[in-house]
């Protein structure tokens, strides 16, 4: 029987209780960053757009205001992930930053929407607004170079936490800047021309560029609720097989996102001549050269079978077939 004792056991691979709370570490201290930030920003644009009569900026303070209940509930969040594994959730807790984040998505939309119809619904009535006043165009300007700072800072911790929901939390930042500048073109050409209805026209285009943001961080988040991956981490799970000179025929492979860590089941092929030891240790080595070739692994498990087998039933998984047409001749073929 082969020495296994030199192979890390599966169960070492699965992120210990101080990466998850380092990591929600990160997630709570971006946010109350961005809860901070968003704060001034909002409360800054909100007064500016009522006394300066702007329904554009006043917009974009609403705006600001979802970002404060997006930091609130990403504080949420981290002390939700930080929490182990239970009974009732056998794989943790990470799928919670997904689904907020696909819940964050929603109000985004629910926001642009409305700021929308009731521009639309004032250009309708024939409403002539008042041209806003110079103040509202120095807050714009303030809001560009806050949000500028606070996107850079949300996508840095986001990428240092590989955390999903700060990355669309930063993706939504960035918008906003490209929204506040939108506003100040639109500003700047009201206050020279003196049409008040520019900046409802401008308002508009805001919320379109709200909804565009919402679509776009549902479908991120949703990928991972559907289990969806890409081509890219299958072609590197099978080159970490192919690794492995004793291990043949990956199949039945499937893998997962669950807040940013993989969780990866695949089946392999070796000579039914080895003991359960051997083949436990050819399993061993294909678990660490997955590891070795993909980041942020939670859970990998490797099913051994002999050379040979047939089920017929198995319809679901994936094989290298399935992205190169390669096939596998050491321990038969592929199904």
């Amino acid at each position: 029987m082969a020495d296994a004792g030199t192979e890390k056991n599966p169960r070492d691979i699965s992120p210990d209780s101080a990466q998850r709370n380092r990591r929600a570490a990160i997630i709570k201290f971006a946010s109350v960053t961005a809860l901070v930030g968003n704060c001034i920003l909002a409360a800054l644009k909100i007064v500016t757009g009522i006394l300066a009569d702007s329904l554009a900026v006043l917009g974009d303070g609403i705006d600001s205001s979802m970002d404060i209940l997006i930091a609130v509930m990403t504080l949420i969040v981290a002390a939700v992930i930080a929490r182990p594994a239970d009974k009732s959730h056998p794989w943790g807790h990470g799928r919670a930053e997904t689904v907020a984040t696909a819940l964050l998505s929603m109000v985004l939309f629910f926001a642009g929407g409305q700021l929308i119809l009731n521009s639309v619904h004032k250009l309708i009535l024939g409403v002539k607004p008042e041209v806003p006043g110079r103040a509202a165009l120095v807050v714009t300007i303030i809001s560009i170079a806050g949000k500028i700072l606070l996107s850079r800072t949300q996508y840095f911790f986001g990428k240092k936490a590989d955390s999903a929901m700060l990355r669309a939390n930063a993706k939504n930042m960035a918008g906003d800047v490209l929204t506040s500048a939108g506003v100040l073109v639109g500003l700047g050409f009201s206050l020279y021309l003196h049409i008040g209805t520019i900046d409802l026209i401008t308002a508009i285009l805001v919320g379109l560029w709200v909804l565009k943001n919402a679509v776009g961080i549902f479908l991120e988040a949703n990928a991972e609720l559907m289990d969806s991956s890409d081509d890219a981490s299958y072609r590197l799970l099978f080159d970490a097989v192919r690794s492995v000179p004793e291990a043949g025929n990956p199949h039945r492979t499937r893998m997962r996102r669950i807040a940013g860590f993989w969780d990866i089941d695949l089946d392999i092929e070796v000579d039914p001549k080895l003991t359960i030891g051997e083949a436990h240790n050819i399993a061993c080595k294909v678990e660490n050269a997955v590891k070795s070739r993909l980041d942020g692994i939670f859970d990998i498990m490797v099913h051994v079978e002999p050379a040979g087998n047939k089920q017929e039933s198995e319809g679901y998984g994936l094989t290298e077939a399935s992205f190169t047409g390669a096939v596998d001749n050491r321990y038969g073929k592929r199904r």
